[in-house]
């Protein structure tokens, strides 16, 4: 598949059918995303694959009662690593850099699992603190997004996108 209709293919996807994950689709899908871009090629990222049904629930309830990330049949959580990233560039790569870094993982993470035919969602709105407990994730490493994955269940229409004459601006804003 063409990269450039994979971006124009890729939606949030909300629900999915019950059909499996595979290893092999995590393993190609994680595989994009440790080819993401990172601030000094650092790498700050972790990537927490969860399938068990128990520990799906209680992420979606940390994430605001988002139902549908226990109903698909697999969620990656994806951490950043701060204390990894301000060695080399201090607070502003605890506070910034890893979170591009781990961004630009995100963007791989659901351009992957489009390419392979797998649906995504990108997760942002959760309690970190509860994430944290429920994973056992250890200070330094920051939860940045829940990513169900799974078969689509749905088709949603194209998103509206601002037409570029809107966005770009030349030489200065």
């Amino acid at each position: 598949m063409d990269i450039f209709e994979v971006f124009k293919l890729r939606r949030s996807i909300r629900a999915f059918t019950r059909e499996e994950v595979t290893d092999e689709e995590i393993e190609k899908i994680l595989e994009a995303a440790r080819w993401a871009p990172s601030a000094g090629n650092i790498q700050p990222w972790e990537f927490i694959i969860v399938r068990r049904p128990d520990i799906k629930r209680e992420i979606a309830r940390a994430a605001l009662n988002q139902t549908f990330i226990e109903e698909a049949p697999v969620v990656i959580v994806v951490c950043a690593d701060e204390f990894r990233s301000s060695r080399v560039y201090g607070s502003r790569g605890a506070n910034l850099y890893c979170i591009q870094d781990t961004a630009a993982a995100i963007e791989n993470i659901l351009l992957a699992a489009c390419a392979l035919g797998l649906g995504a969602c990108w997760v942002g709105a959760f309690y970190e603190e509860e994430v944290r407990q429920i994973l056992k994730i250890p200070k330094g490493l920051r939860p940045v997004a829940i990513v169900p994955i799974g078969h689509p269940a749905e088709r949603p229409p194209p998103p509206y996108k601002r037409p570029l004459k809107e966005i770009i601006h030349y030489e200065s804003f």
